[in-house]
């Protein structure tokens, strides 16, 4: 379909109709993509309320459009891809078992989101990973102390940082940093939402958070280093 060209109007009333014809054109590809959004969200709802009644090729659609991310959540967390493998499918179990609690009072991917993390929480858990004996000196070493506030950006991990790097060194640290690290600068989690789901103290998450990112900084100073010596 080949559109009309943009007529020129002059000072007064337009006297080429090609101009109406435009704007009728995009009101028109306006009110398709609402009604197309809004298909969407419909054909959503159905399929959920399809898993929610036991269809389980309906569950498998939903699986397929969660999967990526939830595994992606996983390795950020756990730092092994056999773990990440594991746990995902094991939140999915989850999923599938208590799917016929979901209200909607949130997203359906904020739901899975959570019942993820909660999952990973378990299993950190159970390796004996203490999430509360986060208990060490408030007080930073000399060298270390922040010339901000806990929990502030830190603007020197900023800009182009090579994302290979950045990864492994997020692997590297230790299990309890890299766990808050990934809840706040990655998954945004508050402070106060972090020492929620970690049963420890606010104060002992901007404290680590504050030093998983010294780790962070350290380990990025050093690679270029370790890169020029290969």
């Amino acid at each position: 379909m080949t559109l009309p060209p943009p007529s020129i109007e002059s000072a007064g009333e337009p006297t080429d109709p090609a101009g109406t014809e435009t704007k009728e054109t995009r009101a028109s590809a306006t009110a398709v993509l609402s009604v197309s959004e809004t298909s969407m969200g419909q054909a959503a709802a159905e399929i959920l309320a399809r898993a929610q009644a036991g269809d389980h090729q309906a569950f498998a659609q939903l699986y397929s459009l969660h999967k990526r991310r939830i595994y992606s959540l996983c390795l950020s967390m756990v730092g092994s891809v056999a773990e990440a493998e594991d746990l995902t499918q094991e939140a999915f179990l989850q999923f599938h078992r208590k799917i016929c609690t979901f209200r909607g009072e949130s997203a359906l991917s904020t739901w899975l989101h959570r019942l993820a993390i909660n999952v990973v929480l378990m299993h950190l858990r159970k390796k004996g990973l203490q999430l509360t004996s986060l208990d060490e000196a408030m007080e930073p070493a000399p060298d270390q102390r922040p010339g901000r506030s806990f929990g502030a950006p830190d603007l020197r991990l900023s800009g182009a940082i090579d994302r290979l790097a950045l990864q492994r060194a997020i692997d590297d640290l230790p299990a309890g940093y890299r766990l808050i690290f990934v809840l706040h600068d990655i998954e945004g989690y508050e402070h106060n939402e972090i020492a929620t789901l970690l049963d420890c103290s606010i104060g002992n998450s901007k404290s680590q958070l504050h030093k998983a990112r010294l780790k962070l900084r350290d380990a990025l100073r050093r690679n270029p280093e370790q890169e020029g010596r290969r």
